[in-house]
């Protein structure tokens, strides 16, 4: 069986959600011929029902803005997605008056002169370099305003995109709710805009929305379309466990690993959520490898990053001395469900770190007038509410809501921690660097914080505190080993 890439991305995000019928709307650069496509399901049954072909591409044309503001084409497209919101979007009447040829239906077509990916080496022409008056920008030097603009602009159209396509396919289909996959459904501040326009009523993601999610997607759609399996629905619930479908690691495993590298430990079995909570609010960064790994591009808990939301310094902390990352990207907020809407303007589960959504206006903290006229990335260290470490310029937060039923061990961490301060937010961002893929194993685990400035490690239920480590040589030459991303 070979189904359709589009068809494998539309089986990826419709035969997991929780609904028994939704339109499923897919977006990336291409897959064979199509770029775009959406579709219909039912119980079992998925139709596609229209598609614009290459090389007329959304996940193309911000692929373009990705390489000319520097960043790496598929790996750098959330790079120019966080710095947008530093910028004006005063380069959008340019790009819908000369590139995109943008129609009421959310359909469009691009103009190629301003483009090199079908013939050369390059994703942008001179003619588009001519547009914005100035090449691309050399990868790692100094983003300016312009860059900030750029990526604002090419961010606003994309919305604009999708948001037309997304009342287009509610008018035609007569669905109330949405599907979304492909590489562009990883844009989770358009997807925030969709469900903020109430244009569905419910709206579900694939977590691996990417070409990763296209491998379950062929697989579900050879399930249930092709043999005619029943699917089971439970309301509100969807079949993805969390998305935490990757390896875990038995004691004796840990035990085995850690003794043969005379790494220092202690062991809790009935406590460890207490220590590691208590940890949290010493202000102290975690390293938290618990359980199944994570599906996806996303850390949700299993292979994450942890800190005290609450830490001004928190944000600049980690990107420079524990992600070795640029300064301006933001972390995003792993929250207990049901005290999601006290910190949130949302009140909708969002398991995935999916959608954006603004932090709630009385958690804010107006500018004064010195802070108010700062420009770019001199808007960085400005707090911006009582949860600064995870609140971007523009007062957003990419939100992750943890569920008791997916991922207890987190759930309770959370719980104890809320005991502890009364907050109920922490940053949770990936457990790698810069370069590095997420960690998997117990050894990427160890490494990792022997290498950067996290202050304890948990492994399940293994804690390991940095001071008690013995020192490796080895661990400070490992920045040759990554490319950048």
């Amino acid at each position: 069986i070979f189904p359709e890439h589009h068809m494998s991305h539309a089986a990826s995000a419709f035969y997991p959600s929780p609904f028994e019928s939704a339109a499923v709307l897919t977006i990336d650069g291409v897959g064979e011929w199509a770029t775009t496509s959406w579709g219909v399901g039912h119980q079992n049954n998925l139709d596609l029902k229209a598609e614009i072909h290459f090389p007329h591409s959304l996940g193309l044309l911000y692929s373009a803005f990705t390489y000319y503001t520097g960043f790496k084409v598929n790996s750098g497209e959330y790079k120019v997605m966080g710095l947008a919101p530093y910028g004006e979007p005063k380069f959008v009447k340019q790009i819908l008056d000369n590139i995109i040829d943008l129609r009421d239906d959310g359909s469009f077509r691009l103009d190629m002169s301003y483009f090199n990916y079908c013939q050369g080496l390059t994703m942008t022409s001179n003619k588009f370099h001519d547009l914005f008056g100035a090449p691309p920008r050399k990868s790692e030097s100094i983003l300016t305003q312009r860059e900030m603009d750029l990526a604002r602009s090419i961010q606003d159209v994309t919305e604009i995109a999708m948001l037309k396509m997304a009342r287009h396919i509610r008018n035609v289909s007569e669905q109330k709710n949405l599907c979304l996959a492909g590489g562009v459904a990883l844009n989770c501040v358009a997807n925030g805009k969709i469900l903020k326009e109430k244009i569905f009523d419910q709206v579900w993601i694939q977590p691996a929305a990417g070409d990763a999610g296209g491998a379950l997607g062929a697989a579900l759609f050879a399930w249930h379309k092709v043999l005619g399996n029943k699917r089971e629905v439970e309301p509100r619930r969807d079949s993805q466990s969390g998305s935490y479908l990757g390896p875990n690691y038995s004691e004796s495993e840990i035990k085995n690993y850690l003794d043969e590298t005379n790494a220092k430990y202690s062991i809790h079995t009935e406590n460890l959520c207490e220590v590691v909570a208590k940890h949290l609010a010493d202000g102290k960064v975690i390293g938290w490898h618990s359980g199944r790994m994570e599906f996806g591009p996303r850390s949700l808990g299993a292979r994450s990053i942890l800190g005290d939301a609450r830490c001004p310094d928190m944000q600049s902390k980690m990107n420079l001395k524990i992600k070795f990352r640029e300064s301006f990207r933001p972390f995003a907020p792993a929250v207990l469900r049901q005290d999601v809407s006290e910190y949130f303007e949302l009140d909708s589960d969002s398991p995935y770190m999916l959608l954006v959504a603004p932090v709630k206006s009385s958690r804010c903290i107006q500018p004064n007038s010195e802070q108010e006229a700062l420009f770019g990335i001199e808007k960085l260290n400005v707090p911006r509410s009582d949860i600064p470490a995870v609140t971007h310029v523009d007062y957003s937060a990419r939100v992750q809501t943890v569920h008791d039923h997916s991922n207890p061990v987190f759930f309770k961490l959370m719980t104890e921690f809320k005991k502890l301060t009364g907050c109920s937010v922490l940053i949770n961002t990936s457990f790698n660097v810069r370069g590095e893929p997420i960690v998997c194993t117990p050894e990427d685990a160890y490494r990792c914080f022997m290498r950067t400035h996290i202050d304890v490690l948990v492994i399940d239920n293994f804690v390991l505190l940095k001071e008690d480590q013995p020192y490796r040589e080895d661990d400070q030459k490992w920045q040759q080993e990554f490319v950048l991303d």
